[in-house]
Parts: structure tokens; C-alpha cells; sequence
């Protein structure tokens, strides 16, 4: 009898611990505080040359030689790629003979109008045909000309896009080559941190290279147009001399970036994962640690910050304690347990 009063008692026990756990539910909170003046954030970045031009022929054509490869130095002027030039060759051949007997002919007409033996009208055909064919035959020159790609600037081939034998379309890039001079960090921005590039206030960029130096950077400029995926691109100068030898055009670097948030200093900064909306309300609960409780707090909210935090201007106050893991599973005025911090003395319990 005795026995079974004891096993009755430690069922009744044990419904007791599990009715109180069900009344308890374990939360997580933290403490909230005002949200600062700056707000930070990251992008990734790529060093690139300041300098640096895409090498295309001005007219289509195949590839007869490419002259360089990736990582030869170029000087500016310099022939880098060859296009086959006997069409080009055949057509200015073909206009110097057309220009030959225009100019022969209309310099007759002239001499006859300069002696009075022919019409104004005719002088002025013969005149107009002579610039014309001038014109036709200086651009042929000229396209003759462009079947040598020659560098405009004075640096290294970063990229080969085409290679001999190949046919291209006019301006279309054969080789890449980035100046020697200055290098720049390049970043991709949203559309939104785009609207607001103004209230960026300052930027710095570290390389595993280099260890825990922060390099101080200033805007370049701005690109006006998103690319396809809807993204700006930003150009970063370096504020202070850096080694050309150990940072290098190419590499990825971590840029940090700091926003003015003078608008919003002095609102409550809390974790999304705190905020309740439901029956179109807004709220937190407010941990009482007196009583042990939660209570609802209907709040404000402004935005949505940068790390995912939301601004609060109405309803907390800095240094009331909110929940911040478990919201959908209390109510106003129920007494919870907190969730227990591990220990950083007895890592496992094993003391």
C-alpha cells in the first residue's frame, strides 16, 4: 500500500513539474537601448586600377595577332592586336581612285568657272563632289588605320577576351589593361543605400594581407545607372599612401562603411525577433523582474535598421528589458523562467 501511495505521489509530482513548465514558459531577454547618432555596415569590395580601359577595334573584323598576354606591361601608343586588313586595304585602294578623277574633274570645272565658261551651278557641283570624296577617303584611311589596336594608356594586360583567328563586331573589348598609377576599391551598393549615399560618412577597407590595418578610403565617384542585377557601383580612392607591392589591383577586401543616424538617435533600437504584431497591434512584452511576469507593451515602430534591428519611438524606454525569443508563446500578465545563460567558466557543466 505504502508503495503504491509513493508512486501516486511521484506521478503527482512529476504532472506538478510538467503543469509547472507548461505555466512557466522558458524566454530569452535583453536589455534595450537607444539607438546611436552612426549606423554600420559592410560590403565587399575589389581593388581596381583607377585607370583602366577595355581595348577595342573601331571597326569588325577577324583577329589577325594578338601581340600581348595577361600580365605584360604595355605602354601607352603600344600595337596590341592586329585585324586583318585586306578588305580595308581594297576599299581605300578603290576610293583614292575614285578621288583621283573627282578631283581631276572638278578642278576642270573650277578653272572653266574661274574663266567664265561655265555655270555657278556647275562650279558648285563640282566643288561639293570634290569635299565629299575627300571626306570618303579620309575615313577609309582612317578605318585602314584602325585595324591596329593600339593601348591608350601606359600599364598592365589584366584580361584577353579574344585571340587571334577570332572575328569581332566593332567595339567590341579584345584586351583589358590597367594603369600603373593609383589604385581604387570598387563596391556594389542597393538602391536603397544609392538614395541615402549622402548621409554615408566615412569608409575604410582591411586586407587579410595586411592583418588589422585599416586603410581610410574616400568617394571616387558614383555610378548614375544600376547594373542588371540592380546594383550601383561606387568607386573608393585611397586616402592615405598604401604598398603597391602588397595591395594590388584584383584583390577582395572588406569595406566599412558608417551612416549618420542624427534622425533617429534616441529611439529604442530592439531585435525584430521581439516585435509581436497581432489584431493589427504592434507590441513587446516587458519583462518584470520583480514578479517574474511579461507584460504587452504596444510600440511603434519607425523602420527597419541596417542589422535587421527595428527603431522604436513610442512605447519603451532605454533599459526596460524586453523578450526577445519566445513572444509567440506568452501572453500579457504570465510569469515565465529565463532562458539560463551558458557559463563561460564551466564550459559542458563538468565543474
Amino acid at each position: 500500500m505504502f508503495a503504491i501511495y509513493m508512486i501516486a505521489a511521484s506521478i503527482s509530482s512529476c504532472n506538478q513539474q510538467k503543469s509547472s513548465s507548461i505555466k512557466e514558459p522558458i524566454v530569452d531577454v535583453m536589455t534595450v537601448k537607444e539607438s546611436g547618432e552612426v549606423d554600420a555596415t559592410t560590403f565587399t569590395g575589389k581593388t581596381k586600377s583607377a585607370s583602366e580601359v577595355n581595348l577595342a577595334f573601331r571597326v569588325a573584323g577577324q583577329i589577325e595577332r594578338v601581340l600581348v598576354k595577361e600580365g605584360d606591361f604595355v605602354h601607352q601608343g603600344q600595337v596590341v592586336a592586329v585585324m586583318d586588313a585586306r578588305d580595308y586595304q581594297v576599299q581605300l585602294a578603290a576610293t583614292q581612285a575614285e578621288y583621283e578623277q573627282v578631283k581631276a574633274d572638278a578642278e576642270r570645272v573650277m578653272a572653266l568657272y574661274a574663266e567664265g565658261n561655265t555655270t555657278a551651278s556647275n562650279n558648285d557641283k563640282a566643288r561639293y563632289g570634290l569635299q565629299q570624296i575627300t571626306q570618303k577617303l579620309a575615313n577609309h584611311r582612317n578605318q585602314l588605320a584602325d585595324t591596329r589596336l593600339k593601348s591608350t594608356i601606359s600599364g598592365y594586360v589584366q584580361t584577353k577576351f579574344h585571340e587571334s583567328g577570332e572575328t569581332v563586331s566593332a567595339g567590341m573589348p579584345v584586351v583589358s589593361v590597367f594603369g600603373s598609377g593609383e589604385t581604387e576599391v570598387e563596391i556594389k551598393i542597393s538602391a536603397s543605400d544609392f538614395a541615402h549615399i549622402d548621409k554615408f560618412t566615412s569608409f575604410s577597407c582591411r586586407f587579410d594581407v595586411t592583418g588589422d590595418e585599416a586603410f581610410p578610403l574616400n568617394v571616387s565617384r558614383v555610378s548614375q545607372e544600376a547594373n542588371t542585377s540592380q546594383l550601383y557601383t561606387v568607386r573608393l580612392k585611397f586616402a592615405t599612401q598604401i604598398d603597391h607591392k602588397k595591395i594590388t589591383p584584383g584583390m577582395t577586401t572588406m569595406v566599412y562603411a558608417e551612416v549618420s543616424n542624427k534622425e533617429v538617435a534616441g529611439v529604442i533600437s530592439v531585435p525584430s525577433s521581439a516585435v509581436l504584431k497581432e489584431n493589427d497591434k504592434t507590441q513587446v512584452f516587458v519583462y518584470d523582474s520583480k514578479a517574474g511576469i511579461v507584460k504587452a507593451r504596444p510600440v511603434t515602430v519607425t523602420s527597419v535598421h541596417r542589422d535587421g534591428t527595428m527603431l522604436v519611438d513610442d512605447g519603451l524606454k532605454s533599459g526596460e528589458t524586453v523578450v526577445v525569443s519566445g513572444v509567440h508563446h506568452i501572453k500579457d500578465g504570465q510569469k515565465v523562467r529565463l532562458l539560463e545563460k551558458p557559463s563561460t567558466s564551466n564550459v559542458g557543466g563538468l565543474l
